[in-house]
C-alpha cells in the first residue's frame, strides 16, 4: 500500500472541511424550502457556474473518459458527445434563459407553468418526477460504481479487513468502499442544502483544478524524448465510415475492448450520437442537478452566463488531467495494474493505478482527494436534486402543503437517507461505470426527448401528450434493454423516438389543448420560438407592442459557432500535453476567432440584469 500518512492527513483535512461546511450552511438552509433547494437565488452566477463543473467533473465519468483516450485517442473526443457534452452550448445560446425566466423551483414545477394545474397537467407533473427519480438514482448508482472502483486500489481490503468486524466478499469490497465514502457526501448535501454544495463544490474544484495541471505537467515531463507507440490514427481527431485503430502488435486486448464496446461502424454510431445529441439538447436540461442550478440563479442573464462559464472552468481542466493520464498509462503500461481478480483487463483501471505509480507522497493524497472531490460533487448535486422533486413536488404538493419550515427540513433529511439507500443497492447491482452510462444516456434520456423538445416548441402540446409521450419513453427504456441484450442502447434509440414521438403527439390530438390563458402567460412569460401562432395572435391582441422571439437564425448560428468553441477548449490541452505545438496553434487561432463572434453575436445580446 503506498498511501503514506501525509496522504491520510490531506484526506481527512478535506473530509473535515467539507463536513464543517455542512454544518455551517444548516442554519441557513432551514430559513425556507427556496434557501434549501436554491439557495435563495442569491448566489453568484460564476460560484454557480464552478459548483455545476464541478458535479460534471464526476469520478466515474473520469475514469471512464480516461480509459476511451487510451482506446480511441484522440477521437474519443467526440464520444463524449454520447451526454451530450454540447447541450451546455444549447443552454448558454438560449435555453438557460427560458428556463430561468419560469421561476419554477424544479424541473416537475416547471410542468405546472407551461401545461396549468388541470388533470392532465398533474399527469405531466407526476411522469417527470418518475424520470427526474430515475435519472437521479441511476447517475448516484454510477458515481458509487466508479468511487468503489477507484478507493479498491489504494486501499486494499486486506490492510483494511482486520478493522471490519463482518466479513466482506472479495467481489463486494468496490460497494463496501462506496458506501464509505458516500456517507461523507450526504452529509454535507444534506445537512446544507444547495448553498452548502456549492461552497463545498467551489473547494473542490480548486483542488481538482491543481490536481489536473500537476498530472498534466507529469506527463508532458515523462513524454519529453519518448514516444507513444500507439496506432498511426490515433493521435488524429478526426475519422472516417471505420475507426482503423488496430492495436494487434501493440496491446492485442484493445482490439477486444474495441469490439466490445460496439462503437464500429464509426461513422454510424457517430451519426446517430450527433442526432440523438442535438435533440437531447433541444429538449432542454434533465431534470438534475444541471437543472437545478439553473433555477438557483438570480435572473436569466445570469443563468446563461452560468452555463456559459461551466464550459470554460470544466472542459480544460479536465481534459489537462485525462490526458496526462493517458500518456502515463501507454508510456507504462506494463508496470501498470489493471488486471481484475478473473485475471482479465480493466481499462477503467488505467487512471487509479497510473495515481499510485506515479504520485509522491502528498500528491497522491491530492489527487485522492481531487477525485473523490469529484465524486462528492457529483453525488451531492444529484441528491440534492432528488430531494427537491420529492420534497417540492410530492410531499409538499400532494401530502402536507402546509408544512412548517421545521417540518420540511426533516423531511429534506429523510429523503435524503432513503434516497442514498436505494441508489447504493442499484449500485451494487450494476455490472460496471460503462454499461450504466449507456443505459442513462442511450436508453433513458432516449425517452425524454421527443415530448421534451415539443414542450418548447408546440401551442397544441398539452400535459397529456407530455404523459404519454414520456410514458412510451420510459417504458421502452426499461423494456428494451431485455429485448436487445446485446445491442448498444443507442442503436435502438431511434425505437424510443418513435414510440415517444407517437405517444406525445397521439397524446395531444386526441385530448383537449391547454387552457388558453396558462399558453398565453407562458408565451408571454418565456418567449420561446417556434410553432406558437395561435397563441402569438391572441397574445398581440391584448398586447399590440408585445414581439415574438425573432432570434431562431441567430440562435441556431451561435450554437453551431458554441460547439466549434467548445471542441477547441476541450482539444486544446490535449495538444499541448502530447506536445504537438501545430495543432494547438492551430486550435488556440479557431477557439479565439470563436470567442470573438459569440462576443458579437451573443452576449452583446444578453438580455439586461
Amino acid at each position: 500500500m503506498k498511501i503514506q500518512g501525509l496522504d491520510f492527513l490531506v484526506i481527512a483535512l478535506y473530509l473535515i472541511v467539507i463536513s464543517a461546511i455542512g454544518i455551517i450552511m444548516k442554519k441557513r438552509a432551514q430559513r425556507s424550502k427556496n434557501d434549501y433547494m436554491l439557495g435563495g437565488n442569491t448566489l453568484p452566477w460564476w460560484m454557480l457556474g464552478i459548483s455545476n463543473a464541478s458535479g460534471m467533473f464526476d469520478i466515474s465519468g473520469t475514469i471512464w473518459m480516461v480509459s476511451i483516450m487510451f482506446v480511441y485517442g484522440l477521437k474519443s473526443i467526440w464520444l463524449v458527445w454520447l451526454w451530450p457534452v454540447f447541450n451546455q452550448v444549447f443552454l448558454f445560446v438560449y435555453l438557460a434563459v427560458w428556463l430561468r425566466r419560469s421561476g419554477a423551483s424544479t424541473g416537475a414545477e416547471w410542468m405546472l407553468t407551461r401545461f396549468g394545474t388541470k388533470k392532465d397537467a398533474q399527469m405531466a407533473h407526476k411522469i417527470i418526477i418518475a424520470f427526474a427519480l430515475l435519472s437521479c438514482f441511476g447517475f448516484m448508482a454510477y458515481g458509487f460504481i466508479g468511487l468503489g472502483k477507484f478507493i479498491e486500489i489504494f486501499l486494499p481490503f486486506s490492510s483494511v479487513a482486520p478493522y471490519v468486524p463482518f466479513h466482506v466478499s472479495p467481489e463486494f469490497v468496490p460497494h463496501f468502499y462506496g458506501i464509505i465514502f458516500t456517507l461523507f457526501a450526504v452529509f454535507y448535501s444534506v445537512m446544507g442544502g444547495m448553498s452548502s454544495i456549492v461552497w463545498a463544490d467551489v473547494i473542490q474544484y480548486g483542488l481538482m483544478a491543481l490536481g489536473s495541471v500537476s498530472i498534466g505537467i507529469i506527463a508532458m515531463s515523462e513524454l519529453s524524448g519518448q514516444t507513444l507507440n500507439v496506432p498511426p490514427d490515433w493521435s488524429k481527431i478526426f475519422f472516417g465510415w471505420n475507426l482503423n485503430l488496430d492495436w494487434s502488435n501493440i496491446i492485442a486486448d484493445v482490439n477486444q475492448k474495441i469490439t466490445d464496446d460496439k462503437y464500429s461502424p464509426f461513422g454510424m454510431f457517430f451519426s446517430l450520437m450527433l442526432a440523438k445529441g442535438i435533440l437531447a439538447s433541444i429538449a432542454g436540461p434533465a431534470p438534475n442537478y444541471d437543472m437545478q442550478k439553473i433555477l438557483s440563479t438570480k435572473s436569466p442573464r445570469d443563468a446563461a452566463l452560468m452555463s456559459m462559464f461551466v464550459n470554460i472552468v470544466l472542459l480544460p481542466t479536465r481534459y489537462f488531467m485525462i490526458i496526462g493520464f493517458t500518456v502515463l498509462g501507454l508510456l507504462y503500461y506494463k508496470d501498470l495494474n489493471i488486471q481484475t481478480a478473473s485475471g482479465g483487463v480493466d481499462f477503467e483501471r488505467i487512471l487509479p493505478a497510473a495515481i499510485l505509480k506515479f504520485a509522491p507522497a502528498g500528491l497522491l493524497g491530492l489527487f485522492l482527494v481531487e477525485l473523490m472531490a469529484a465524486f462528492m460533487g457529483t453525488f451531492a448535486g444529484t441528491l440534492n436534486a432528488a430531494q427537491a422533486y420529492i420534497v417540492n413536488d410530492i410531499y409538499l404538493k400532494s401530502i402536507k402543503p402546509k408544512a412548517t419550515n421545521g417540518e420540511i427540513s426533516q423531511a429534506n433529511y429523510l429523503v435524503g437517507i432513503v434516497v442514498v439507500a436505494i441508489s447504493i443497492v442499484l449500485g451494487i447491482f450494476a455490472k460496471d461505470v460503462n454499461s450504466v452510462l449507456q443505459w442513462i444516456v442511450g436508453a433513458l434520456y432516449g425517452g425524454y426527448v421527443a415530448a421534451n423538445v415539443l414542450k418548447w416548441h408546440w401551442w397544441r402540446f398539452n400535459g397529456s401528450g407530455f404523459f404519454w409521450g414520456m410514458a412510451a419513453g420510459i417504458i421502452s427504456a426499461m423494456v428494451l434493454p431485455y429485448v436487445f441484450p446485446d445491442t448498444l442502447p443507442l442503436y435502438y434509440f431511434p425505437l424510443i423516438l418513435v414510440l415517444s414521438a407517437v405517444g406525445s403527439v397521439a397524446g395531444s390530438l386526441l385530448t383537449p389543448p391547454t387552457d388558453r390563458e396558462v399558453l398565453k402567460k407562458f408565451y408571454r412569460n418565456v418567449r420561446p420560438w417556434g410553432f406558437w401562432g395561435p397563441i402569438h395572435d391572441e397574445v398581440l391582441k391584448e398586447d399590440p407592442a408585445f414581439e415574438r422571439n425573432k432570434n431562431f437564425s441567430w440562435d441556431l448560428f451561435n450554437v453551431v459557432v458554441g460547439t466549434i468553441a467548445q471542441t477547441a477548449i476541450t482539444s486544446l490541452p490535449v495538444f499541448v500535453v502530447l506536445l504537438m505545438p501545430m495543432q494547438g496553434f492551430i486550435t488556440a487561432t479557431v477557439l479565439a476567432v470563436c470567442v470573438f463572434i459569440l462576443w458579437k453575436t451573443w452576449y452583446k445580446k444578453l438580455p439586461s440584469a
